[in-house]
């Protein structure tokens, strides 16, 4: 059976739906979780939802745009965990607006916590990484066929992709780095996508339904485990078959 018994996972973007999904499943396998988001209330909110084993729980405010909060916090973990074995970098946003009625301060904001925010976490955490240890970056579908309305996001989880096969270079053969590039998952994240260009994607996606926060944890697990030993550099494609398509 996977157990992750004595292995520490940090999750950034622990109170949003796939970060959330992804510290319950891990809960289960016995592991310890630092949960990590920019809100304190939704991180105990989060947090009082796990059902732990043998693991331990702890909460710690993040904001990922600050590279000086991600190295406070990852240090923080270190020093309470004895280090990290896996990273799950699950901050991000997903604003909609048209290229043409787009202002350069949404633009930016975007790159900064979806582009800036995933080097600032994984500069933070390298120092404190085990061997055998492995990092997940989430990635998105959109960085493969990019996203009526959201260029802004498609670009920053393009480079996300990017940045994670560099980094996979970088730091093999100690340590993993793989991506994952969910589909229109059902998330608090994309009520508002669903509503208006829902059955559009449908149509091109050949499971016929959106993805659950909990089909893309299993991914991020997969990702994270032994059973993914020879495997880094990678994007893996949860998304119905959309990409594909």
């Amino acid at each position: 059976m996977l157990s992750f018994a004595g292995k520490t996972i940090l999750i950034t973007g622990a109170a949003g739906g796939i970060g959330r999904a992804t510290a319950r499943l891990l809960a289960s396998l016995d592991a310890n979780i630092a949960l990590t988001d920019t809100s304190t209330d939704a991180l105990r909110q989060a947090a009082d939802e796990l059902v732990s084993g043998a693991g331990r729980i702890t909460t710690h405010q993040l904001d990922v745009t600050d590279l000086a909060s991600c190295r406070e916090v990852a240090g923080a973990v270190a020093r309470e965990h004895g280090g990290v074995d896996h990273l799950v970098h699950a901050a991000g946003i997903y604003p909609q607006v048209m290229v043409g009625d787009m202002t350069a301060e949404q633009w930016r904001t975007v790159m900064s916590v979806n582009v800036d925010g995933t080097f600032n976490i994984c500069n933070a955490v390298i120092p404190v990484l085990k061997d055998g240890s492995s990092i997940v970056n989430i990635a998105s579908v959109a960085a493969h066929r990019g996203s009526y309305s959201h260029a802004h996001y498609s670009a920053s989880k393009g480079a996300v992709v990017s940045f994670t096969r560099s980094l996979a270079r970088e730091l093999a053969p100690r340590t993993r780095v793989n991506a994952i590039s969910p589909g229109l998952i059902e998330t608090a994240m994309t009520v508002e996508t669903i509503k208006q260009i829902g059955p559009s994607l449908l149509e091109g996606t050949p499971l016929k339904r959106f993805g659950t926060a909990d089909e893309v944890a299993g991914g991020i697990v997969f990702l994270c485990s032994s059973l993914a030993s020879f495997v880094t550099g990678e994007s893996l494609q949860v998304n119905g078959g959309l990409h594909m398509s």
